[in-house]
């Protein structure tokens, strides 16, 4: 298979599913399966991002697209073998034996499958694929039958190798998602768009009942819309999710050109929570890029929860701070005259930015 054919294949599959958005998705999601403790037999479902396909087989830039269903097949084929190569699976400390693999494109993912034969032996799998990808990245396990354990086992660059649990554990409601609700956090202490947003927001957000409306508001806009998109009744193509990231830019732009051009605010909260509905979408593009399957409930009110907490300590530092703002009021007025500029000023960049992917 030469590098050519990989470019052209990733050029389809990421022609299918639109340029990046902001929010890049840093998961291998996988699914394991395996009858009984004891069975020989495992297999596997591995989900990503075209984005993250394409930093795996460390390719920079595009070919022509591949024109058949055929040729398609064929290198998906090659790449999946590639991809479970660097992921070897081994039961009682011998090594599982790869019997088949395949791939295919779906909407907002590819899935990669593979069944191995394994000795009998508690199971245990080195992803060596995460030394060619940034150090965010982690893989996570989803479940493994009989016995299901959403997100309980995760896997980073410092903790490659990982034991899957025997298909007969269990584990509380807490462990289940606490790896989500951490995702969640994550994303939100490094999602710079929605930090930006929410300090726009709450420079001129009064005192302490109304910035609870407006935290509310923006928390039930998007938690509406994250789940409406996660749980797939809103379909976002490429194309779509694009325009979320752009609409999301301007969302920045117009709360930071309200802050310099009005001097009341009375529908901040309505503002507040119709640009949270389009905030919710940008946080589902995050999810919907794994392929969850079984976990996708799961992950939802985790990576939700995180969100929320991460938004709460947020909220908790910065409003303190601009309570003392505001007993100075021509202190005040002129830090919301810089920040709002400030925060136009990157606004407006993301928003050209994502505009022309």
């Amino acid at each position: 298979m030469t590098r050519v054919s990989l470019r052209a294949l990733l050029a389809w599959l990421l022609l299918a599913t639109g340029v990046a958005s902001a929010h890049d998705a840093d998961i291998l999601y996988i699914e394991a399966h395996r009858a009984a403790p004891e069975s020989p037999e495992v297999r596997e479902v591995m989900t990503l991002t075209p984005e993250s396909l394409a930093r795996l087989l460390s390719l920079e830039g595009t070919g022509a697209a591949l024109n058949t269903r055929d040729a398609l097949a064929g290198q998906l084929d090659a790449i999946s073998a590639r991809v479970w190569g660097s992921a070897p699976l081994a039961a009682g400390g011998q090594s599982c034996t790869r019997t088949a693999h395949a791939a295919s494109p779906r909407r907002a993912f590819v899935e990669l499958t593979a069944t191995f034969t394994c000795p009998p032996g508690p199971l245990r799998q080195r992803f060596a694929l995460l030394e060619r990808l940034p150090p965010e990245y982690r893989v996570i396990l989803g479940s493994v039958r009989e016995g299901e354990l959403p997100g309980a086992v995760f896997a980073d660059a410092s903790r490659p190798e990982v034991a899957l649990p025997d298909g007969v554990s269990r584990t509380s409601l807490s462990g289940r998602f606490a790896g989500w609700v951490g995702l969640g956090m994550r994303h939100i202490f490094e999602g710079v768009d929605h930090l930006a947003f929410l300090l726009a927001v709450l420079l001129v957000g009064g005192g302490f009942k109304r910035v609870l409306w407006l935290v509310t508001s923006f928390t039930v806009a998007h938690s509406l819309t994250l789940g409406a998109a996660a749980l797939g009744w809103v379909v976002l193509d490429g194309a779509g999710a694009r325009w979320v990231e752009a609409a999301i830019a301007a969302s920045i732009i117009y709360v930071a050109l309200e802050n310099l051009i009005l001097r009341e605010h009375r529908h901040r909260v309505l503002v507040t929570f119709l640009f949270g509905l389009i905030h919710g979408f940008g946080f589902a593009g995050v999810l919907a890029g794994y392929g969850l399957g079984e976990s996708v409930a799961t992950a939802l009110l985790g990576f939700n929860v995180g969100v929320e907490l991460g938004q709460a300590v947020v909220v908790a530092v910065l409003l303190p701070i601009l309570r003392m703002l505001q007993r100075r009021p021509a202190l005040h007025t002129r830090a919301v005259r810089a920040v709002s500029i400030g925060i136009l000023a990157v606004g407006g960049f993301w928003m050209v930015e994502r505009a022309l992917g």
